[in-house]
């Protein structure tokens, strides 16, 4: 039995990570503060309830102030200085105020929410900037320089248009240009979200931060380093940020107004009854009554515990929703868009058809047996799919002997005394062939045009076989789409750096109708911006690299946990951790819900500020039944909310 006596040389290219430092928790201040203002209030709630001495938990709940509210207040005093009237200072008076007529608990809570708000935003913000920095990593610093028949390692940032590199097996890709030299494979699913390794020889375009798997490339430079698509990726991501927050004005505008006529009224109503001879004890327990009623207390609890109970909801059945925002975003979607590879599919190549050739002396087991033997040295990735077909029909794979690869045509080896190739069809068949040739030829594109991966297999130079290998499309995926489209009435959308014919193939099989294909990421953000010029709010899914710009630039941007890049996860606003398709209509559905029951909770709460205003305004309201009203609104409001966290909630429409 015949031993392999060569190395494999045409080798798996493995997708380029992002390494990069993270944020740690604690090192952000405002979480540091947020997390001791938390613990003084539970320590001060315990004493409290637990009948401890009222010193004792009167000075936790100072110390909760201090601690919690010291930088919202700073922020307040500079905003007033600007002319401002920011509402977090707003609530740090509200809170004081509440405090001077003993309601201390009251105003210890509102410190505590507001300065958690704080410091998941600043940890959030953080976190964007460590992920685009972990881009920019993607692109090496350094590069080979041919000059003269030299090799001269220079820094990439200096490289001039026209200057030619060298690009050895394994190594990145210095920088965008064309290949005026040598052939090999690249990984480029960072940049255009292919699943599979892509053959380039000499005219064909190579990306910075992409990865040459196998041959050496020479590589004429046609853009500097800050003109890259992946420096154009970052900076599309950080834009579409700064786009997304200008969207929360109109809110801001509404908190500035209230704030400004709360404290307007509150000074009123201290004032105007003093002017008229009014003792000042009463018009300023009147005047305190009046702040704690109005207070935006019930206000904040209409939003957040459905909106935290539902996130905690999901959460349970596997998506990580990454704020309040988010989750209320989420049910505004009126179009879904996928990317393909990964998303859609599984992202992993398998064999999918065996066509043994008319005449052909041998069975379909026994060819399937011949290529997995001789791809057996090889780890590219179509290779380990048809092993994997092979050893999922239990075949023995015999030993392959002069085992030889070369980039872009295949491989060959000696099995069982057969001289064995298994490659691309290009290399292998001659285009103006008879007999066996031109079937083989015709059931190339017969493969290709339904959008398969086609592979020949000969047996002592003559074609017995070609295999079609695709990407498989994830078992939910056409539940999926059919599930998004009766809820919201249009069929998703189709975005992909992917070819066309696969695209539109894997697109039949779910269910789509609108595909775009070949797409780099800039035209993925293109495409959402018209889509999204047009009326409709989009929720874009992908899991690569390429696909962050795109989820930035989206309404709402859901990333695939399982496979998708550390950038993506960071971009995106919400993770499906276990790459179950079927959650994002069950969390579109979840957020709609929470929707309705936040607008519910908002009547509530006005209604119950509205009533105790005027009460107090017009007639007396006294102190313990204006607090009762307050604190009623607020409990009414969070238990309400609180319904979203029943496992009843996650499947509603």
């Amino acid at each position: 039995m015949a031993t392999p006596t060569a190395t494999p040389t045409r080798r798996a290219t493995p997708r380029p990570s992002v390494a990069v430092r993270r944020t740690r928790l604690f090192e952000l201040s405002e979480i540091r503060w947020a997390a001791t203002a938390s613990v003084l209030f539970l320590l001060g709630l315990v004493v409290q309830f637990a009948g401890g001495p009222s010193w004792l938990w009167w000075a936790l709940y100072l110390a909760c102030y201090v601690t919690g509210g010291w930088q919202p207040a700073l922020e307040g005093l500079r905003a007033l200085r600007e002319k401002t009237l920011d509402v977090d200072l707003l609530m740090v008076v509200a809170a004081i105020g509440a405090a001077s007529i003993g309601q201390v608990l009251d105003g210890a809570l509102l410190i505590v929410i507001f300065a958690t708000s704080g410091a998941v935003e600043a940890f959030a913000t953080a976190r964007t900037e460590d992920s685009v920095r972990g881009l920019l990593s993607l692109a090496p610093e350094t590069a080979t320089l041919l000059s003269d028949g030299h090799e001269e390692t220079v820094r990439a940032a200096d490289l001039a248009i026209g200057a030619v590199i060298l690009v050895r097996p394994g190594d990145r890709i210095a920088a965008d240009g064309s290949v005026v030299g040598g052939a090999g494979e690249v990984d480029q699913a960072t940049i255009t979200g292919e699943s599979m390794p892509v053959d380039k020889a000499v005219g064909d375009e190579v990306f910075a931060g992409t990865l040459n798997g196998t041959g050496s490339l020479r590589v004429r430079v046609d853009r500097r380093a800050e003109d890259s698509v992946v420096a154009r990726i970052a900076t599309l991501v950080e834009e579409a940020g700064r786009t997304k927050a200008r969207t929360q004005l109109f809110i801001e505008k509404i908190e500035q107004r209230y704030s400004v006529g709360m404290v307007a009224v509150t000074l009123a109503v201290f004032i105007v009854p003093l002017l008229f001879g009014a003792a000042l004890q009463p018009t300023l327990l009147r005047a305190m009554t009046f702040m704690i009623v109005a207070s935006p207390c019930a206000v904040v609890l209409a939003t957040m515990p459905p909106l935290l109970a539902a996130i905690a909801n999901a959460g349970r059945h596997g998506v990580l929703v990454k704020s309040a925002v988010v989750m209320e975003q989420l049910g505004t979607t009126t179009l879904v868009a996928f990317d393909k590879t990964g998303t859609l599919t599984l992202g992993t190549p398998e064999l999918a058809d065996i066509h043994v050739l008319p005449d052909c002396p041998i069975g379909e087991e026994h060819v399937l047996r011949l290529a997995a033997a001789a791809e057996h040295p090889s780890e590219h990735p179509l290779a380990a799919a048809i092993v994997r077909a092979a050893r999922r029909r239990r075949l023995d794979l015999p030993f392959a002997d002069e085992f030889t690869a070369q980039p872009g045509r295949g491989v060959s080896a000696v099995v069982e005394q057969r001289i064995v190739h298994v490659g691309s069809p290009a290399a292998l068949l001659d285009p103006d062939g008879t007999g066996r040739q031109a079937n083989a030829a015709a059931q190339v594109r017969e493969l290709q045009g339904r959008g398969r991966t086609a592979v020949v297999v000969l047996c002592d130079h003559e074609p017995v076989a070609v295999l079609g290998i695709t990407d498989q499309v994830r078992p939910e995926a056409a539940a999926t789409v059919a599930a998004i489209t009766e809820s919201s009435g249009t069929a998703p959308v189709l975005l992909t750096g992917d070819n066309h014919a696969t695209a539109t193939q894997i697109a039949k099989q779910v269910g789509i109708t609108d595909v775009r294909a070949g797409l780099l990421p800039d035209e993925k953000v293109a495409a959402i911006r018209d889509l999204e010029s047009e009326g409709w709010r989009m929720t874009m899914v992908g899991d690569g690299i390429n696909d962050a710009p795109a989820l930035a630039a989206a309404h709402t941007g859901i990333a695939m946990g399982g496979a998708g890049s550390d950038l993506t996860l960071q971009t995106a606003d919400a993770v499906i951790v276990g790459d179950d398709l079927t959650t994002i209509p069950a969390v579109i559905a979840l957020s709609r819900r929470a929707r309705r029951v936040v607008l519910a909770n908002l009547a509530i709460a006005a209604g119950f500020i509205i009533v105790l205003s005027l009460w107090d305004l017009i007639g007396h309201l006294p102190l313990p039944l204006g607090v009762a009203g307050h604190e009623g609104s607020t409990v009414i409001v969070g238990l309400n909310g609180l319904r979203l966290l029943r496992s009843a909630a996650w499947r509603s429409r």
